[in-house]
């Protein structure tokens, strides 16, 4: 022997079967195998043990339990599935096996072709496209729901609109959601509703099942009767993992027939919560701009001789209208049950006005107030005659020769003597002055 084979290292039965399984894993990519299952078993842990075989082999293979758990059926000895798969090998014994990522009944395949096609095909077209769809309405008058009368997804939206809204109405536009034909009469229940125009939101939905049971929701007539619909349409068709055609034209898809009822419908307790927040940030807002204004007449008040009286009386006037908004609001809110939305809009708007009329009247009256004032009368050019004892002078009849006064103008004083008296007016008009001569 050369001495290059005794050179050549020596590899563990582990180290072969480690070198073995990424050898495997690394030349297969994901791929689909159809079989026969076989010695199924499954584990106390959840996993899943079984063979797939046909007429001449057999292959080991695994599903583990966080994949086995999202199957809605459970296969069987004998079933004819196709599994989604990676090639692997089980080092502790060597065993080449197969890894499911996901199981089907056999014949599936040819349906996901034409899933395909089809969604292709309207993807082309625009139907998915997000420009093309509705809103929902924030608040609709009438709900529509497309699916069949006896059918448990009816059960769960109706219970669901009654716990979230009960005073919505509901129309049911019933179809059979499965069965040969039941793709049109859906198409046709759709195309009904959009005609009859009566509802503000449209749900189509069914419950769960297998890919051939929601496959009347995969159908173009279906596709095309969402499309075309002038209603918002919201699809809940089968559970949360379960996809179809419907879904993606439909203007918003939830993922449960509960859910679509949630999505079209406002919450009567939030919308309650959310008013008696609003009537008492309202208040909080209403009472802390009377109380500022109330503070600034009062500052008025203090820095003017007159008309008292009048302050006061608009002061007890805000107080009134406070108290009498206050006891408005409260009433307002006794009757939010059965009329919050135009309510709570009307209360935000009325209180807006209000406050608005309020302000405007305010600043009228504290224009006038400041008009009024004595400094105002100064800052005009008129001067105010007192005697040395502070008497105001009002006549010149009230004055003597040589007699000492004080002129307050706008800005300081003077101290002055007269030196002359007129009786009579002077024949020009005297203006910032009293019509006394002094110097």
């Amino acid at each position: 022997m050369s001495d290059s084979l005794f050179s050549a290292p020596v590899l563990s039965v582990s180290q072969l079967n480690r070198m073995a399984r990424e050898v495997l894993e690394g030349s297969f990519p994901l791929f689909w195998v159809a079989g026969e299952v076989s010695n199924l078993t499954r584990a106390a842990s959840g996993h899943w043990y079984f063979s797939l075989k046909d007429d001449k082999a057999q292959v080991r293979c695994v599903m583990f339990r966080n994949k086995n758990m999202v199957l809605d059926w459970q296969p069987r000895e004998g079933d004819h599935v196709e599994a989604r798969a990676l090639v692997t090998l089980y080092e502790a014994r060597g065993d080449f096996q197969l890894t499911i990522e996901a199981l089907q009944h056999a014949g599936l395949g040819a349906l996901f072709e034409a899933f395909e096609r089809l969604k292709a095909k309207l993807e082309r077209e625009g139907l998915f496209d997000a420009t093309r769809k509705l809103p929902l309405p924030e608040h609709p008058r009438q709900i529509g729901v497309v699916t069949s009368p006896d059918a448990a997804a009816l059960r769960d939206v109706l219970t669901t609109l009654k716990r979230r809204m009960p005073t919505i109405p509901v129309v049911i536009y019933p179809t059979p959601v499965q069965g040969k034909g039941a793709a049109e009469l859906i198409g046709q229940a759709i195309r009904t509703a959009s005609a009859r125009a009566e509802c503000d939101v449209l749900i189509v939905c069914r419950g769960g099942g297998s890919m051939e049971d929601l496959w009347q929701f995969n159908e173009e007539v279906v596709a095309r009767a969402i499309a075309d619909c002038t209603i918002p349409v919201v699809s809940g068709i089968g559970h949360e993992t379960d996809f179809t055609i419907a879904d993606f034209v439909a203007d918003r898809r939830a993922p449960t027939p509960t859910g679509a009822a949630e999505m079209v419908s406002p919450d009567r307790m939030a919308l309650l919560h959310r008013i008696t927040q609003l009537q008492l940030q309202s208040q909080r807002q209403i009472g802390y701009s009377l109380n500022q204004r109330m503070q600034q007449l009062d500052y008025l008040a203090r820095r003017l001789t007159h008309p008292g009286d009048r302050l006061r009386q608009q002061q007890e006037r805000f107080g009134h209208l406070q108290a009498r908004l206050n006891a408005a609001i409260q009433r307002a809110v006794v009757l939010a049950d059965a009329r919050f939305q135009p309510l709570s809009q009307r209360l935000v708007a009325t209180q807006t006005r209000y406050l608005d009329l309020r302000r405007e009247s305010l600043r009228r009256l504290e224009q006038s107030l400041r008009h009024l004032g004595p400094q105002a009368v100064l800052d005009r050019g008129y001067a105010l005659v007192q005697t040395e004892r502070g008497e105001i002078v009002r006549n010149s009849t009230e004055l003597r020769i040589d007699q000492a006064l004080q002129l307050s103008f706008a800005h300081g004083q003077a101290d002055v003597r007269v030196t002359g008296i007129k009786t009579q007016p002077p024949t020009s008009k005297i203006t910032n002055s009293t019509q006394s001569d002094v110097k």
